[in-house]
């Protein structure tokens, strides 16, 4: 978290009340969530990859990226 600048609080806000999930595999979900930040400001995308066959479920990685249209689902 450090080494990308992610703060502990914005991960877990992200795990209490993502925006979407997804099962990536077997006992592995992504929780995703927008924010913005900088000045000026910009939307990114909060990703946490989570070991949820353990107990307690297990944080893999995370990372922010700005690429949000290529993994924010829309509903159709």
């Amino acid at each position: 978290m450090a080494r990308r600048q992610i703060t502990e609080d914005d991960v877990a806000k992200v795990l209490v009340a993502p925006e979407q999930t997804a099962i990536i595999r077997e006992g592995r979900e992504v929780y995703q969530s927008r924010f913005q930040t900088g000045e000026p400001t910009k939307t990114y995308l909060l990703r946490v990859f989570v070991d949820v066959d353990r107990t307690p479920p297990e944080v893999v990685t995370m990372y922010r990226t700005s690429k949000v249209a290529k993994y924010w689902r829309t509903e159709t």
